[in-house]
């Protein structure tokens, strides 16, 4: 860690020139420091719609009312570069104090899901339509992000592995968001303008925000100072720490506790900035190792909380300097620092040496024929009680009867007009499931990673944003249109992370790292292009990103149709190889087996399937994890019985979701993606918990 000085490290005292050299040299960075966050903040403070100077801001300050260009600096300016600066600061030393508790370089307010549990609570604070003071809103996030980091900590365990924490964290946020973008479907009235808020802006209307949370942050920040001392012996080690009198898990909790409550203040005032907590402490790292004096906790939050604040408002002057006029007052801050974070995250994964070792698929239970058989007749019934159930079942209830004269044509004008829009639904929802499994099945097979899944990996995120820019951008774009450019988007992401990853043999670590941190910059981008968008098309788009049937005919499910047909021929034939390339490194090679060639086709198969299954329904995470462990619990690794098994697995959940989605609130509707986050994250968690150490 940053703060744990060597051992071998000599007494200053036995070389004072060097050290007062490195004193002073200190001092001096640190003064060019505040010099470069003035001079950002002065630059900031010139940017915006209006045209004001250097000169009407220093009128704002000195006093002198009357001229426009003055209150609009009062106002807006300086309110959101003092919320810049407060938010960099809170988040900088948070990610800083939640980095050396844990010993994880990568944990932060994000990967915590410290920001996915504040905003979840401030949503439905914000459903109930109760005016809620500042403080009170504060206190409803920590103790949301107290929640959500509590679970992520006690998953990973201090010391736990980079992979497990991130794992973990990136669950819980995809649980929590689904949550909250329901919210924000099921009620647009009381949560109006919440989704973009949501993105992370910094900008304000009065100092109201900012002299509201300053005495939390400076409450949350002073107390790091009086337990910075048990944080320097805590990064000794847990033993030693308690061999000189710390007690280490009150300790941890007061720490946790602390960064929760400044993480809550940033997102009361400024909404989540994404990934500020992670990068302003990396960024701070380096200088630890030249200049000792940054080896103490005190001294290293602090140069963390000024980085985090560097990094806040560099961010929104290079977006105002980017984007011009309206469009740069309407792009949230937190879209540029949670690119900024994934491009972190990618070059973590890609410059690390801690790669771990390949991963290894769980063999499963080994059945026999009689029990594969078992198995999928059991599948193959609760697919056609699923089925029978998704089309009587909805905001108006139909008899089998009803159902049987349609299919004849003999039904009357209102059953027909039920089932003609129900059966095109669920027969996406069928077909989109199948496909997601398959998918998941074979990323999981090619990557020998037990958890590799296409939405976390980034491959979701790319198709849905080319499915995203395909649906705002031309409203009238067809299926095939909508499937081309989810496929576009999913092939270049793909194309990224399996390419990155592919170095050293798909390692778990770079392959999960460099995964989440695309899935992030693409998710990042979503934002940006519904934000952007108008009303209309947002409220469209959020409803299609949940995973909804909403609207869809039988021509928008033919595209995954026969991208699924395809890609079972495939499978089928080539079903030996699968279980090669399953196995390990070797094995493929000794038989005569291509890997790269092998790996490359099923991959670019598991991308088309994902694509047109992401244009059907939209994103539905977690069934590409779930379907492939059930179906290897039930009946072992052998893909001829694992495929089909999955498929059906698959086919049922996101079917179930559906129905789930039209019934339970009916008439409001909810997206089949919801039900899936919410099954998937505890299933998803429990693996984790169940997963052997070695695979952590």
């Amino acid at each position: 860690m940053a703060n744990t000085a060597p051992a071998t490290e000599l007494p200053a005292v036995q070389r004072p020139a060097p050290h007062r050299r490195r004193t002073a040299l200190g001092a001096g960075l640190l003064v060019l420091g505040v010099a470069a966050i003035a001079a950002l903040a002065a630059v900031d403070l010139t940017q915006g719609s209006a045209a004001v100077g250097l000169r009407d801001v220093w009128a704002a300050l000195a006093g002198h009312a009357g001229a426009t260009d003055t209150s609009v600096v009062a106002a807006s300016r300086l309110p959101r570069t003092a919320a810049g600066v407060l938010v960099g600061v809170a988040l900088g030393v948070a990610g800083g104090a939640m980095q050396s508790v844990s010993r994880n370089v990568l944990a932060a307010p994000d990967t915590l899901a410290v920001n996915a549990g504040a905003y979840l609570a401030l949503g439905l604070v914000a459903v109930t339509g109760t005016a809620v003071p500042l403080l009170a809103q504060s206190g409803v996030a920590f103790a949301g992000g107290l929640v959500a980091a509590g679970a992520v900590l006690a998953l990973s365990g201090p010391g736990g592995g980079t992979v497990r924490l991130v794992l973990a964290g990136s669950a819980l946020t995809l649980g929590l968001g689904a949550v909250t973008q329901a919210l924000l479907l099921l009620f647009p009235e009381s949560t109006n303008g919440l989704y973009a808020w949501g993105q992370g802006s910094i900008g304000q209307n009065g100092f109201a925000g900012v002299t509201g949370l300053l005495p939390v942050i400076v409450v949350g920040t002073a107390g790091f100072l009086l337990v910075s001392r048990r944080l320097d012996v805590l990064a000794l080690g847990d033993d030693t720490a308690r061999s000189l009198g710390v007690r280490v898990a009150p300790t941890r909790t007061l720490t946790v506790a602390l960064a929760v409550l400044l993480s809550a203040a940033a997102v009361t005032l400024a909404g989540p900035i994404g990934f500020v907590g992670l990068c302003a402490p990396a960024l701070a790292r380096p200088l630890a190792r030249r200049f000792p004096l940054l080896h103490r906790s005190w001294a290293f939050l602090g140069v963390a909380g000024l980085t985090g604040t560097a990094v806040v408002l560099g961010s929104d002057v290079l977006l105002r300097a980017a984007v011009s006029g309206q469009d740069a007052v309407a792009i949230p801050t937190g879209v540029v620092t949670s690119v900024v974070g994934a491009a972190f995250l990618v070059a973590l994964a890609i410059r690390s040496t801690d790669t771990g070792q390949a991963a290894q698929l769980p063999a499963g239970r080994l059945a026999g024929r009689r029990r594969t058989a078992t198995v999928l007749i059991v599948l193959v019934a609760a697919l056609c009680a699923t089925l029978v159930a998704a089309l009587l079942l909805g905001d108006a209830k139909l008899l089998s009867g009803d159902v049987l004269n349609w299919a004849t044509g003999r039904a009357g004008r209102v059953v027909s007009f039920i089932l003609d829009t129900r059966a095109p639904r669920v027969a996406a929802a069928v077909l989109a499931g199948a496909a997601l499994a398959l998918a998941g099945t074979v990323v999981q097979a090619v990557t020998r990673n037990p958890l590799a899944d296409p939405g976390l990996l980034g491959v979701s995120s790319a198709a849905g944003l080319g499915a995203v820019l395909a649906v705002t951008a031309v409203p009238v774009i067809g299926s095939w249109g909508v499937a081309g450019a989810a496929f576009a988007g999913a092939a270049l992401a793909a194309t990224l992370v399996f390419g990155l990853a592919a170095r050293g043999g798909f390692r778990q670590n770079r392959l999960v790292l460099v995964g989440v941190g695309v899935s992030t910059g693409l998710t990042a981008g979503i934002s940006l292009v519904i934000v952007l968008t108008d009303p209309f098309n947002q409220a469209k788009a959020l409803t299609w990103l949940s995973g909804s049937t909403y609207g869809r005919t039988f021509a928008d499910a033919v595209p995954v149709a026969v991208a699924l047909v395809a890609a079972i021929a495939f499978v089928v034939l080539r079903r030996r190889e699968l279980d090669l390339v399953s196995l390990d490194e070797d094995t493929p090679r000794l038989l005569g087996v291509s890997l790269g060639r092998s790996r490359l086709v099923f991959l670019a198969l598991s991308v088309l399937l994902m694509a047109t299954a992401v244009a059907a329904v939209g994103t539905i995470g977690f069934v590409g994890l779930v379907a492939p462990h059930a179906a290897r619990a039930l009946t072992g690794r052998r893909h001829a019985r694992v495929v089909p098994v999955a498929m059906l697995t698959g086919a049922i959940l996101v079917g179930v979701g559906d129905l789930l989605g039209r019934t339970v609130i009916a008439p409001a509707q909810l997206g089949a993606g919801v039900f899936t986050a919410l099954l998937g994250t505890p299933y998803f968690l429990w693996l984790l918990v169940r997963a052997p150490r070695a695979t952590r």
